[in-house]
């Protein structure tokens, strides 16, 4: 069966300036507050230390959200997770498929409305749009903005999880403008309480998840 993601997802990013310990007991905790995926990213790890600690942050997770790693299919398919998340300049989509087969998740970072056209005809299963505001991740990189999340929503038919600079105050303006969830990294990894973080852009997703998909709820009240 193709794997799919839940809707509205909550991504999050791992940081690889954490120590393992700490980045494995955070995560856990982040899961336990609503991230439905966590999207392992370390490209300073060799092979195996990478593997070792998807390994560990799977059997952290244990079924309750989905694992991708970032570009590494090998890791991927050894560490058992749930499928991998290619760069806008990795491995195509084709060939990955080609690898993983039909039951694991591709996703693809993309920058560009033309990009994620061809990445929903590649047969990508989800794409991660960005970059949607200032961050300190890409500090020198000009965020596009909601408006190409809504412009990449009316060509493609994928899940659109936006990434950049995301924070409670704008996740409602990405879902509005056409995102199926928000990728965040600072504001839960860096948080006193990665658990509360987490579930507070849960709560603001659904809330604007329901208001986006049945609208004519809205100020359906008794006044």
């Amino acid at each position: 069966m193709p794997a799919s993601l839940p809707t509205p997802c909550l991504c999050l990013v791992t940081d690889a300036a954490l120590p393992r310990d700490e980045l494995v007991g955070r995560v856990s905790n982040a899961v336990e507050g609503g991230v439905d995926l966590v999207q392992l990213r370390d490209k300073s790890l060799p092979g195996g230390r990478l593997l070792d600690l998807a390994c560990s942050v799977r059997e952290a997770l244990d079924g309750r959200a989905k694992l991708v790693v970032n570009e590494r299919i090998d890791v991927a398919l050894a560490a058992g997770v749930h499928g991998v998340q290619l760069g806008e300049e990795g491995v195509p989509v084709a060939e990955a498929r080609k690898i993983l087969g039909n039951g694991l998740l591709i996703g693809r970072s993309v920058h560009s409305t033309e990009v994620a056209v061809q990445a929903e005809l590649d047969g990508s299963d989800f794409l991660v749009v960005g970059t949607m505001y200032g961050s300190r991740s890409h500090p020198g990189e000009v965020p596009a903005g909601p408006g190409l999340m809504e412009e990449i929503s009316k060509k493609c038919h994928l899940p659109l999880i936006g990434i950049g600079g995301v924070i409670p105050e704008n996740t409602a303006e990405l879902i509005e403008s056409g995102a199926s969830g928000v990728a965040v990294i600072t504001n839960i990894l860096a948080a006193e309480n990665p658990r509360a973080a987490a579930e507070r852009l849960k709560d603001i997703l659904m809330v604007s998840w329901n208001a986006r998909m049945n609208p004519a709820d809205l100020g359906n009240g008794d006044g």
